[in-house]
Formats: C-alpha cells, sequence, structure tokens
C-alpha cells in the first residue's frame, strides 16, 4: 500500500512515517508541504494521501481538493491538531475518506487506514459532531484571497498569484469582509482562521 505522508513538522512526519513504516505492506513517501505533495501526486500514483492540514504552499484541504477534482483513486485522510468545525465540515462536504486528531492513540490511524481501504470512512465521533455547526459562508475564490492576505501578501501580490485583476481581488476580499463583518481584511482572516475556514 503506498501512503503519501505530508506533514511540514519534521518531527512528526518522522514519528508518523517511523510508526506506518512498522506495518507490513505499508511503503510510505513522505512531503514537507503542500506543494511538494502536490507535485509528487502528479508523477506518481498513491493508495492514500495521509495529510495535514496547515502548511506552507498547498493545505491538505487544497490537496484534497485537487485529487478529487483530478478523480484520482487515491483516498484522504487528514491528520490535525485543529478540531475546527470549518476544517471538518470543508473536509467532510468535500468526501475525505478519514479525519482524525493527531493526538489519536496510534492504532486508531493504522486500523482507519484499514476501514478506508475496504471502503468505508472513519470521522472521529467527536470531530463529526463539531462538524454540525456553523456553515462557511465563504467561496473558494474569497477563501483563496483571504488566506494570501492572512499571510500578509498585498493586493498586487495576490493578483499575480492567483492570476486575477487587482480590481477582482479587492472584490473578494471586500466580500469576505462583509461576510464575516469583520472591519478590514486582517479582521476577516482571523475570524476566518479561528473559524478553521481558511
Amino acid at each position: 500500500m503506498k501512503i503519501l505522508l505530508a506533514e511540514d513538522q519534521s518531527m512528526v512526519r518522522g514519528a508518523l512515517a517511523a510508526l506506518l513504516g512498522m506495518e507490513e505492506g505499508f511503503e510510505i513517501t513522505q512531503a514537507e508541504d503542500g506543494d511538494r505533495a502536490w507535485l509528487m501526486m502528479k508523477q506518481q500514483s498513491f493508495d492514500i494521501l495521509l495529510t495535514d492540514i496547515e502548511m506552507p504552499g498547498r493545505s491538505g484541504l487544497e490537496l484534497a481538493q485537487w485529487v478529487l477534482q483530478q478523480k484520482l483513486p487515491t483516498k484522504i485522510i487528514i491528520i490535525t491538531t485543529f478540531g475546527r468545525s470549518g476544517y471538518i465540515r470543508r473536509a467532510i462536504d468535500m468526501g475525505v475518506s478519514g479525519f482524525l486528531l493527531k493526538d489519536a492513540p496510534s492504532d486508531q490511524l493504522i486500523d482507519a487506514i484499514y476501514k478506508i481501504m475496504e471502503g468505508k470512512r472513519v470521522i472521529d465521533g467527536e470531530l463529526a459532531m463539531m462538524a454540525l455547526g456553523e456553515t462557511d459562508p465563504l467561496n473558494d475564490k474569497e477563501r483563496r484571497a483571504l488566506r494570501l492576505a492572512a499571510e500578509g501578501k498585498t493586493t498586487a501580490e495576490i493578483s499575480n498569484t492567483l492570476h486575477l485583476s487587482e480590481g477582482t481581488v479587492r472584490n473578494y476580499l471586500s466580500e469576505a469582509i462583509a461576510k464575516l463583518n469583520a472591519a478590514n481584511r486582517v479582521d476577516a482572516a482571523r475570524i476566518a482562521r479561528q473559524k478553521g475556514w481558511i
């Protein structure tokens, strides 16, 4: 079973790789961030993408969305320290196969991988209850613009990154600010991050 492990914290990535490597038949490939994982998935196929959410470059949710859009057979398991309702809701709505917290017992992760390869879904019960919370009001374009704004990028830099005009970027940011009842883009990014929407 080929597993791509995308995790930006090297100690966590190493520990997970060592744990999974002890399981017979698991072949582990490591990616230190979302962009590296994306490039690897474009070059070879994996049975499972085991990914963190918050990473440099593409987030785990953006990777999951790409896998699903490409209709790849890769099963997606998200492991995170963040039990934010927005993250969980988006992951479940996308159709990811699993969503677990990093502090879950290691045998729970191994067990989840086998269940998911049998076609089942494994969502931590506590996380599933949290997902019933608030609905994310942002669309994908607003979310991406806001995420870049949260990284301190200017409107011009965001427009270059997203290949959009500066006016369009300003519109997306204004819409996000209005939807979140925020004072400005920094406040909007803070609110959206707390909720797990970016």
